[in-house]
């Protein structure tokens, strides 16, 4: 057998329902990680908005923009590996996508953070 033969390219039209089958998994797939690349988006968003609230204590607000530089490079790592596993023009599509329609309503607001009945701004328990 020719080495040839082993690496010629595999005609998925020619292959019939299977190749439906591998297109609709992808699609699938490039779905979810869309989705996963919103909801990135709308942490962003709703994380950057805390950090530069004035209702935020000074200590809290840096903690929020340390959380807001890791939710950055999270989302700009799942757009290249959007691109590496659909290629760049999906990427570019599924960014412009998410940055187009992910919204955060302006009057939400965080919910303190309680444990055994006390507010976790009115005393530091190590989070």
């Amino acid at each position: 057998m020719s080495t040839q033969v082993l690496h010629a390219p595999l005609d998925l039209a020619a292959v019939g329902p299977a190749s439906r089958y591998i297109r609709e998994s992808r699609i699938e797939l490039l779905n979810y990680e869309t989705e996963e690349l919103a909801a990135l988006r709308f942490s962003i968003i709703l994380t950057a908005r805390w950090a530069a609230s004035d209702n935020e204590p000074p200590q809290h607000r840096a903690e929020l923009r340390e959380e807001l530089a890791l939710l950055h490079r999270h989302y700009s790592d799942k757009i290249d590996e959007i691109a590496m596993t659909f290629g760049v023009q999906q990427a570019m599509q599924a960014q412009n996508e998410v940055e187009q329609t992910v919204t955060v309503p302006r009057d939400l607001k965080p919910i303190p953070m309680r444990i055994e009945g006390k507010d976790c701004a009115d005393e530091d328990f190590g989070l």
